[in-house]
């Protein structure tokens, strides 16, 4: 991960206008979320399909996204339900009583 760290790489970003995306020097945690989403991408889309065109690329990963993750696809944070169920769930208590997720 030292790569995204170095004077270059940084010097790069801020030239054209982007922040480099870690919680302190050499320490890329805060992507750990999205690294996770891009393996499963891979693994349980990308990998499965062969796209012949762009537009069967946004089709696919579109309805990976909200068909298959978001609401059919158990995720272990969030007590083995999908995130719609969980999210109609949490919709449902008052305020107070909505969980606190330690993301």
């Amino acid at each position: 991960m030292v790569q995204y760290a170095s004077a270059n790489y940084v010097a790069l970003l801020r030239h054209h206008g982007l922040q480099i995306s870690m919680s302190a020097k050499g320490n890329p945690y805060d992507n750990a979320f999205m690294e996770s989403f891009y393996k499963t991408l891979k693994y349980e889309e990308v990998h499965l399909w062969n796209y012949e065109t762009y537009e069967d690329v946004i089709e696919r990963l579109s309805f990976f996204i909200e068909e298959v993750y978001n609401r059919k696809r158990l995720h272990s944070s969030i007590g083995y339900v999908p995130p719609t169920e969980f999210e109609a769930s949490v919709l449902k208590l008052k305020p107070a009583d909505r969980p606190v997720l330690n993301l």
